[in-house]
């Protein structure tokens, strides 16, 4: 894992992904704050989910983009393909 983190491509991606976090450039003006229900009072622009089916939508499209966050970092961390034949080595092989 140590290796993983070395490598400098990791690193500045990293960085940028906990640069982008911790800035406010997403939340909620003053105007739209007052239109947001409690829960996403600071997170979002504009009316926010109005009825029972729009949390229903909400929740399952948090579901996606998450599991899709953790398999898009489990498959960066560890590809898992270590053969030399694999398609990947014809664009990382120096050779050519």
């Amino acid at each position: 894992m140590l290796k993983l983190l070395n490598n400098r491509r990791i690193m500045k991606s990293l960085f940028l992904i906990v640069l982008v976090l911790i800035t406010n450039i997403s939340w909620a003006c003053d105007a739209c704050k007052k239109l947001q229900p409690s829960i996403t009072k600071d997170l979002t622009h504009g009316t926010g989910p109005e009825s029972f089916w729009d949390w229903i939508w909400v929740i399952i499209i948090l579901i996606i983009a998450i599991s899709s966050l953790v398999v898009s970092v489990k498959y960066l961390l560890y590809p898992g393909e270590k053969r030399e034949n694999h398609i990947k080595n014809l664009i990382l092989d120096e050779r050519n």
